[in-house]
Order: structure tokens, then C-alpha cells, then sequence
């Protein structure tokens, strides 16, 4: 392959620097702003690639020698050819994702292999990204298992939500914290995507889009060599791709009827013919700040194949009933899973213009599973009606092999009923057959117009763009987790310490970075009962949240969330008129994005517009802090602010918060600005509506 005389240059500096044999065959990548830059080396056969910016330096890589394959029954052994690069320029519309709609482009190559198993190099500003792709196969194939390293030069400090199940990790209901640590301490044990590692210049995101008939990808820290092992001549710390093994037997838990798999073929994936595989990125970004708007895990995967009118996916807010267990109080009946405890919620609902109501978990018996059969205590069609009359839809909950198995009937019946989709829940596994579950459900639920929230599962792995009906995704360390957080006692750099087993203010101002990126988040916000670290208790019946109710509002900005939850009972957010009306008034999507200041497990500031208005919250983490608000980002005009932050007592009072409200203009003359503080645990959100 003909090189240039600077591939030459920066190759021979490679060689001399990590004193390894030169490589024979290479091309070179660059982002199309010129900063990031690809190696892709095929030595003696075998793929691989580095990540770096500027010169091929220490300081300055962000990926070495990262080695991929794809390992097919059959196939024949590797020959690689690589294309000339080229410049691709897109356009996207994006209905209720961060934005409205997008520009991007990317430099591409394509890694030919005489086998048919082949490898697209992609390019951006805001990483790197490759998927393999096999052609000329017209047979029915096996993958019998994927390499994908992720190496690095150093001990860096890695963020990574381990599995919640040693003993079978890859079931489970990807629902942790993140283990910070450097690379070198973290547990060979599997973790879920997406996974930061901080790399000193730039932050280095792995994550995985447009998984369809495949399984998903964990990462294993270590893999199934020593740790701190020496390529290259450097000492490296790394992690590799593990993934669930095609299920053979199965069985059922018996409350919920919920699948799970007993046991497994020696393979991961099969099929038939030419197809394309997963996209594996690293989203490279230099200030925290960029993480939450990174938008590769989006726009990388298949386009939309509901056709046609899309009207009918309607985003919106929920009254919820599970987190805070049916608990109205001051009525004349009793409340629980029957026909007048829903008709309060969908009264309540319909005062203060939420779209919908959820049956969770009781409106048919979990343990038939058989949700076809409504529990007697419902009139599931009467109830229909009743909220149609108020204008509020109802989202039904269910599991997701139940739908799966009455999938047809579920979809005809409820549909003709006027349902208006379904909360699907416990998957709880990432195996290819999980995975086409999910999109089996989602194109037969589009065909009848039900909109879709995926609970007990992986992280959005690009089917919402495909299925835009899929209108949430859970995949996080949510409220519920409140609900059963003991307290921990110990001793901790010779200080006692009495304090929540689980740090969620920490977590809450952490994951918008690096979950936030893979899209939508059920976290399901609006506690009304907020506590200190030190007053915070566990409650399951009348849970309580960590930190203050401003960081409460904060979090319907903040979060990413088409179709949000309002987890309290009616009864309290009918004694907080002013906090719920603030709540209702908020949009759940948005025409655009920003972050405008920010650290990973520090703090959040984020600002979101929808038309000519403007929406803009922050959250800390228990340290307590001051940001300033600027109107820099606004235009000239006349806007009326509202703003609630955390009263002057918010540290020992969580409840505690106040709103100001000023009308302003906005000219050539130099810019507002507020100062506010923020309580440990805290935050603020506000309105920014043109006049």
C-alpha cells in the first residue's frame, strides 16, 4: 500500500518510541476538524487500531493497540485490503431526542477481507466509531465470539456500573452505581455499558449502538490476561468485550412468570446471509460538558421504520403509581389496585395536564402470566373511557416475555380498547435472543400505535431512533432504589461516618455524563418527602428522596425523558400546588440542548429550549456550591424568569426552597446574571419564557 512521506515519519517515531517491529500495512484517519486521529494496522493479518490526537504521545493516546476480530464458523483466514478514506456529510431530524435535528460528518474507511468478514472505520469530530459487516455469505452462519479490546496507556480512573449479580453477571437488570478506581483496581467483573475512562486530556466513553439480532457487550476489566501487561513496550491496563452466549434452555420465575435463560450454546449469534453488526465507539471528549450532548450513539444507528403518520407517539408526564404504593390519603374508599383509586389518579392527572396514567405491576395476576385476564377489581374499559373523557391516556405495565407471548392478541385487544402502550418490564438479560425480543415488540406494537417505556433492561442501544414509539428506557440506578437504601456505619480516614449505603446525589450528578449519552432515562423524579444525608431513612410504603426538593425539580430538566414519571401520590402534590404546577408546566421534549457548566460527580447545569423559551437546571452533588447563571446563551428579547432554588435552611431542611420571579430585557447592553446556591444535595430549575 502506498504511504505518504508523514506516515512514514509518524510511523517510524512510533516504532522507535515503543521499539516494536514496524507495522507493514496501515492507513491513516483523521476526524474532519483534523484533531482526532486512527491507525488501523493490519500486521500479519491480525486488525487493530489506535486512538490519539496530535502527536502519537503518552499524553496524547486515547486508545492502543486495540485488537478486534469476528469470529465466524467456517470462515476462511484473514487477508486485508483498506479503501481510500472519504468525507460523508449527514442530516438528521430527530424527533424527541436532545435535538430537533443535526448536522454531522465523518471521515470513513473500509477494512476488506478476502473472507467476507469486514470492518467500516468511521471518523467524527466526537470520536471514533467501527462495526464489521459480512458480504458474499448466503449461508446460515455462526458467531462463535467477538474480539474488541479497549487498552490504554496508563492507570487511568474508569467509571464502570458493574453487574449486580456475580454469580450469573450478565443477568441482571442493569441497575448500578459506578465503581471509580483506576483501571488497575477495578473487579474482573462484567460491566454494562456506557463506561468512562478518564484518559487526563479527554474522556474516553465506550458504548455500543444499533443492536439488532445480536447480543449486547459487556466489559470485562483485565479480560483473560494479567493485568498491567507490557505491548508495546509501555505498560498498559485494558479491558475486553464479553458477551452473553446464544440461550438454549430456559425457565420461568414463578411470581412474575419472568424468562430467564439456564443454560447456553457454545456460540453468541447466528444467522443467514449479509448483514452488519453492532457499532462499537469510543466518544472522545475534552470538557465534561460535552458529554450529555454527544450524539454518536443516535445518530450511528438504523433510521426509522415506522412510516407515515407518527403523530400518534405522543411523549408526555405520568401519574405514577408504584413508587409511592398507591398511597392517597383523605379519601372515602380504600386505595390500592381498583376502580376508584385510578380514577383519582386520572382526576389528578387531568387538573394539571398530564398526558397519562400507569397501571404498574397488579392490574392482571403476575403470576398467571396472562395479561389478557384483568384482576376483577377493574373495569379496565370503563376506565378506558373515564380518562378518555379527561383527555389522559393509560400506559399498562406487563413483562416482557408475557407480551412477547401474547404479543398479536395483546396488541389487538388493547389497542381496540384505547390503551396507549405499554411499560415492558424485567428483561434482565442481553443475549440475542433478548435483543430481538425487544425489536419484535417494538415494530408490532408501532403496527397498532402503542407507545413503548423498556424497563429491566440494557441502556438505549439505538432502537429508539429506529422505533421512535420507544419513548423511554430505565437502564439506570433510579428512585426506586431509595426505597430499600439502608444506612452504613464505619470508620472512613480515622472518622466515624453514618450515611446512606447508596450516595445518590453523587450518582444523580454522574450518570447524565456517561448514561446520558446512550439517550432517554426513566428515573422516575417528583419526590415530595426530601431528606438530608443525615435525617435520610429507608421507607417503602412513604419513600423519601436524597437531597432537596429543588434538586428533585432539577431533574425533569436534566434528564433526558419523553415520558416522564410524577412518582408521589396525588395527595402530596396536591399540598405542594406551587412545586407540582411548576412540574406540569415543564415540556418533556426539547428543540435543543446545553450544558453550561458542569463536572462528572460534581455538579450539572443544564439548559434546554423549546421555541423561543428556555428551561435550565443544576444539581449537586452533598457538597454544597454557588453557580452563576449568565443570559449568555439567550437572545435579545424580553423574557419572564422563574426560578426555584434551595431555601437558606435547605441543609438541614431538605423541603426548604424558594421562587423568584422577574420580568427582564435583553439588549446589546451587557449581560445578566444571578448567582445561585445550592444546597448540599441541591439544585435549582427555572423558566425562561419570551414575551
Amino acid at each position: 500500500m502506498k504511504r505518504t512521506h508523514l506516515t512514514f515519519t509518524l510511523m517510524a517515531f512510533v516504532c522507535a518510541m515503543y521499539a516494536q517491529s514496524p507495522f507493514d500495512k496501515d492507513v491513516n484517519l483523521t476526524s474532519p476538524d483534523g484533531r482526532l486521529k486512527v491507525i488501523i494496522n493490519t500486521h500479519d493479518n491480525n486488525l487493530s487500531y489506535n486512538v490519539f490526537e496530535g502527536n502519537f504521545t503518552d499524553h496524547n493516546i486515547y486508545a492502543i493497540d486495540n485488537n478486534i476480530s469476528l469470529n465466524i464458523e467456517g470462515m476462511g483466514k484473514n487477508q486485508y485490503t483498506v479503501s481510500s478514506p472519504r468525507r460523508v456529510k449527514e442530516h438528521f431530524d430527530a424527533p424527541n431526542y436532545k435535538l430537533t435535528s443535526f448536522d454531522d460528518e465523518y471521515n470513513q474507511v473500509i477494512v476488506k477481507n478476502k473472507n467476507g468478514v469486514n470492518v467500516e472505520f468511521r471518523a467524527y469530530n466526537s470520536g471514533i466509531a467501527y462495526r464489521f459487516f459480512i458480504t458474499s455469505m448466503k449461508k446460515e452462519w455462526k458467531v462463535l465470539s467477538e474480539l474488541a479490546e479497549f487498552n490504554f496507556i496508563d492507570d487511568h480512573t474508569t467509571y464502570l456500573p458493574y453487574s449486580t449479580n456475580e454469580k450469573n453477571p450478565k443477568a441482571m437488570a442493569f441497575q448500578a452505581t459506578y465503581d471509580v478506581a483506576p483501571l488497575s483496581q477495578m473487579k474482573n467483573l462484567d460491566a454494562f455499558l456506557p463506561a468512562t475512562v478518564d484518559c487526563g486530556k479527554a474522556k474516553v466513553t465506550i458504548l455500543e449502538t444499533d443492536v439488532e439480532n445480536y447480543p449486547g457487550m459487556f466489559l470485562l476489566p483485565g479480560g483473560d490476561k494479567k493485568k498491567g501487561i507490557t505491548r508495546v513496550g509501555k505498560l498498559m491496563e485494558g479491558m475486553v468485550a464479553d458477551f452473553p452466549a446464544y440461550p438454549k434452555t430456559f425457565d420461568f420465575y414463578p411470581w412474575r412468570q419472568q424468562k430467564y435463560v439456564t443454560s447456553t450454546e457454545d456460540y453468541i449469534a447466528k444467522g443467514k446471509g449479509n448483514r452488519t453488526f453492532p457499532w462499537r465507539i469510543l466518544a472522545i471528549t475534552h470538557e465534561d460538558k460535552e458529554m450529555p450532548t454527544n450524539t454518536l450513539a443516535y445518530q450511528l444507528a438504523a433510521s426509522s421504520r415506522i412510516k407515515g403518520d407518527t403523530s400518534w407517539i405522543k411523549p408526555g408526564k405520568v401519574a405514577w403509581d408504584w413508587w409511592n404504593d398507591w398511597g392517597i390519603s383523605g379519601v372515602d374508599f380504600k386505595a390500592g389496585i381498583n376502580q376508584q383509586t385510578y380514577k383519582y389518579y386520572i382526576d389528578f392527572a387531568a387538573k394539571h395536564g398530564l398526558e397519562y396514567i400507569i397501571l404498574d405491576e397488579g392490574w392482571y395476576t403476575p403470576k398467571s402470566g396472562d395479561m389478557l385476564t384483568v384482576i376483577p377489581e377493574l373495569d379496565l374499559p370503563a376506565l378506558v373511557q373515564y380518562g378518555k373523557q379527561k383527555n389522559v391516556g393509560i400506559i399498562l405495565w406487563t413483562v416482557f416475555n408475557v407480551l412477547d407471548a401474547q404479543l398479536d392478541e395483546a396488541c389487538e385487544k388493547y389497542a381496540d380498547m384505547g390503551i396507549k402502550g405499554f411499560k415492558v418490564d424485567f428483561m434482565d438479560r442481553y443475549d440475542q435472543e433478548g435483543v430481538d425480543m425487544i425489536y419484535r415488540i417494538a415494530e408490532r406494537c408501532a403496527q397498532s400505535h402503542l407507545v413503548l417505556d423498556y424497563h429491566g433492561i440494557f441502556a438505549p442501544q439505538g432502537i429508539q431512533r429506529t422505533y421512535p414509539n420507544v419513548i423511554n428506557f430505565e437502564a439506570v440506578f433510579g428512585m426506586e432504589e431509595v426505597k430499600w437504601t439502608q444506612r452504613e456505619k464505619g470508620v472512613e480516614n480515622g472518622k466515624s461516618y453514618d450515611r446512606p449505603s447508596k450516595d445518590m446525589p453523587t450518582y444523580d450528578v454522574t450518570f447524565p455524563y456517561i448514561r446520558g449519552m446512550a439517550g432517554y432515562v426513566d428515573f422516575t423524579p417528583g419526590g415530595m418527602r426530601n431528606a438530608t444525608a443525615a435525617d435520610f431513612q429507608p421507607m417503602y410504603y412513604n419513600p423519601v428522596t436524597m437531597g432537596t426538593r429543588c434538586h428533585q425539580l432539577a431533574h425533569y430538566i436534566v434528564h433526558e425523558s419523553p415520558l416522564t414519571m410524577l412518582a408521589d401520590n396525588p395527595t402530596i402534590y396536591e399540598q405542594e400546588l406551587e412545586c407540582t404546577d411548576f412540574i406540569a408546566s415543564l415540556p418533556t421534549v426539547y428543540d435543543e440542548m446545553k450544558v453550561l457548566d458542569g463536572k462528572m460527580g460534581e455538579f450539572i447545569v443544564t439548559a434546554r429550549r423549546q421555541g423561543d423559551d428556555w428551561y435550565v437546571a443544576g444539581e449537586t452533588n452533598w457538597d454544597a456550591r454557588n453557580v452563576e447563571l449568565n443570559s449568555l446563551f439567550l437572545p435579545i428579547g424580553t423574557y419572564e424568569l422563574t426560578i426555584f432554588f434551595d431555601g437558606i435552611n435547605a441543609d438541614k431542611v431538605a423541603t426548604d426552597y424558594q421562587v423568584f420571579q422577574q420580568t427582564f430585557t435583553l439588549t446589546h447592553a451587557p449581560q445578566e446574571h444571578i448567582t445561585l446556591h445550592m444546597a448540599s444535595g441541591g439544585g435549582f430549575a427555572a423558566k425562561i419564557i419570551k414575551k
